[in-house]
């Protein structure tokens, strides 16, 4: 299919999408999630209700609507906006079953709900481009999709078959890209940034070359002539989409995966260097140094001591 970069983006943040349960909800009711150092996300399969994260102004949810709530934000799930909310601590639980709350009978609002973990190093990566929410809305060019799995969601959740976990994971991975793709096609302009950059039809081909074959000595010129543009209109929609010029982001890219090569592979510097483009093992450590503030071998240390620390706190 040739070079994502959207895609490639998202691989970096090792994005890994967990169904953690829902709830039924009638009368009067009123719940309230902590920050967590996750993105989470809600399905409303069922009814309406107000979604209100932290200090934004209350949304009106109905059924088929799917949210994701960035990381380190309360929000407050809502059959009205008068009923003070109970905390989430106080209802939900690894060995609880479903909740039901308000104080009326029936099933006013059916959600589920879970979170989106990302990797420890590069998740900020995508959780500091996103606003606080995200909010697809059912009858929005997505929704046949999002609804078709979020009722297999439904399903899976509710039958005792084998493989359950394992394709309700894959589900709600789902969920969570097409909830992205339908921000990246539907939001306002956004901030500067790679996801606004990448997002970008005119400037796709070029992004494409880069992300395809970081290593090759990419000019200007060719990047222009890709995207059908001028070198001049090229340069200048790209810095405004991204934030900076081609040949920096082409730059940076370079260093993403240096680091994931020092973190994940044993490949010797004086193998790395050239695959990246770089003619020479020193000038690709000079880069690097410039650009993280520590050389190779000590950044490769230093990482897989955090990702080792990271993985003994779970």
């Amino acid at each position: 299919m040739g070079a994502d970069p959207f895609s490639d983006m998202l691989k970096f943040t090792n994005a890994e999408s967990v169904i953690s349960g829902g709830f039924t909800a009638g009368g009067r009711w009123a719940v309230r999630f902590p920050r967590m150092d996750k993105l989470s996300f809600s399905a409303f399969v069922k009814g309406s209700c107000w979604l209100r994260v932290e200090d934004e102004a209350p949304v009106r949810i109905a059924a088929g609507d799917v949210c994701l709530i960035s990381a380190r934000q309360f929000f407050t799930v809502s059959g009205d906006l008068d009923t003070p909310p109970i905390e989430a601590a106080s209802v939900f639980g690894p060995a609880s079953p479903i909740p039901q709350l308000g104080d009326g009978a029936g099933e006013d609002c059916v959600q589920i709900g879970g979170f989106v973990k990302l990797d420890p190093l590069n998740g900020r990566l995508l959780a500091d481009v996103l606003p606080p929410l995200i909010h697809v809305r059912a009858g929005s060019a997505h929704a046949g999709v999002l609804q078709a799995l979020l009722e297999q969601m439904v399903r899976e959740r509710q039958a005792d078959l084998p493989g359950a976990v394992l394709i309700s994971s894959q589900l709600a991975q789902l969920v969570f890209v097409l909830i992205l793709r339908a921000y990246v096609e539907d939001a306002p302009p956004m901030s500067a940034g790679w996801l606004r950059a990448v997002s970008d039809r005119r400037l796709a081909p070029a992004l494409k070359l880069m992300h395809g074959e970081p290593a090759r000595d990419w000019q200007l010129a060719e990047l222009a002539k890709a995207a059908a543009m001028s070198r001049t209109t090229f340069a200048e929609r790209f810095r405004e989409a991204a934030g900076v010029a081609p040949l920096a982001y082409l730059a940076s890219w370079r260093m993403r995966l240096a680091e994931r090569a020092l973190r994940e592979a044993d490949t010797p510097l004086s193998v790395l260097a050239p695959s990246l483009g770089y003619t020479s093992e020193s000038a690709f450590s000079n880069a690097f140094k410039r650009a993280t503030g520590m050389a190779p071998t000590r950044y490769r240390n230093v990482a897989r001591a955090g990702l080792a620390e990271a993985a003994g706190a779970r």
